[in-house]
């Protein structure tokens, strides 16, 4: 008895402390699983261009961006694989030598008369909303701090359903088969039913979910990583070699990727890459395959696959898909949704089998 009032203490107390900031996440991720679709919906406007012939060489976007920006850590190309009518859209790497911003930006170019359509931080949402509520989801826009947090609220979660599954353990296999009725007497056995029933139901995909943020905000607790936000970015080192010659031959080299990323260097020793899914391969299984080049020279160095990399590669190569969910189209989206409201929905419950008592 006296473990089980501990247990149920730690259960309470990490729910009552965190579950604002477990809300905002849960809330955030939410919107993030339908972010293309919702980036469709209310940038159409700004996102569509008028198709031309040809549209121009990236070696010209890239002097473009790096003319507007000249103080860059890199460019990531997010959209190669998008249809013709809608403008490219880049992820800009900036430093402005603050630990307390987390320092992404945006540029969105028509790729047919090289006009820059709109540009700005991420943290500015009248930039971009969804933009904003990706950096929000990640860094609470606090930076390496507010990373670290983000991190650890993950660990926080894991620990409330570990805690919780301990405390409501009678009660697992009766609402896996569905004896636990929610009792609609009043306010009390509502919130007490649904914070089992809603606890239970969600546990496996929380934990995958929560446990992928963690490991993905890994970054936020190295020293050197922290170190380097405080380093002035010199100035962009422009490739001296063709960046259309080598995305050409990265396609000729793995003839059978489909690209949804591409990495433009603009300082010294960052390879140039690409990145992808394999025709007809699930995005679950997408994350190891790129090809790389020395963005120096030109220099082919290799191709790397998903079905190549070691056990241990390939694990962590599935934390990102499993974190979106953008692996299993629309239904398994929406899940992800629901899934992502819970932890509001288990605060909420929370809160009000703690008010009961008090």
């Amino acid at each position: 008895m006296k473990l089980y009032r501990k247990l149920y203490s730690v259960h309470k107390w990490l729910g009552l402390t965190t579950g604002f900031f477990l809300l905002l996440l849960g809330l955030s991720g939410s919107i993030l699983v339908f972010k293309d679709e919702l980036e469709e919906l209310v940038y159409a406007d700004l996102n569509t261009v008028t198709v031309k012939k040809n549209p121009l060489a990236i070696d010209d976007i890239y002097r473009i961006i790096t003319r507007e920006y000249p103080n860059l850590d890199g460019i990531s190309w997010i959209n190669p694989h998008a249809p013709a009518n809608e403008s490219y859209f880049f992820r800009l790497y900036l430093n402005d030598t603050k630990l307390t911003t987390y320092d992404l930006g945006l540029i969105r170019i028509n790729q047919y008369t090289g006009q820059i359509i709109r540009h700005g931080r991420s943290d500015d949402w009248r930039v971009d909303l969804l933009e904003w509520c990706f950096q929000f989801h990640f860094s609470f826009h606090q930076g390496m701090p507010g990373a670290a947090f983000a991190a650890s609220m993950g660990i926080v979660m894991l620990l409330s359903m570990l805690t919780g599954v301990l405390v409501y353990r009678k009660f697992i296999w009766k609402v896996l088969t569905f004896k636990v009725k929610i009792k609609t007497k009043n306010w009390r056995t509502i919130s007490s039913d649904l914070h089992r029933v809603v606890g239970v139901w969600a546990l496996v995909l929380n934990s995958i979910i929560f446990f992928t943020g963690f490991w993905m905000n890994l970054f936020a607790f190295e020293s050197e990583t922290w170190r380097n936000e405080e380093i002035p970015t010199p100035q962009n080192t422009l490739v001296k070699v063709s960046l259309d010659k080598m995305y050409q031959e990265a396609l000729k080299k793995m003839p059978d990727l489909v690209p949804n990323y591409v990495y433009l260097p603009t300082q010294p020793k960052k390879k140039f890459n690409v990145r992808g899914n394999i025709e007809g391969q699930n995005p679950l299984f997408a994350g190891g395959n790129r090809v790389n080049f020395n963005a120096e020279t030109g220099e082919f160095i290799n191709v790397q696959r998903f079905s190549e990399m070691a056990i241990g590669d390939k694990i962590e190569a599935l934390f990102f898909p499993l974190h979106v969910g953008n692996y299993g189209g629309v239904f398994l989206k929406i899940l992800y949704v629901i899934i992502g409201l819970t932890p509001g929905l288990l605060t909420i419950t929370g809160f009000l089998l703690w008010w009961r008592k008090k």
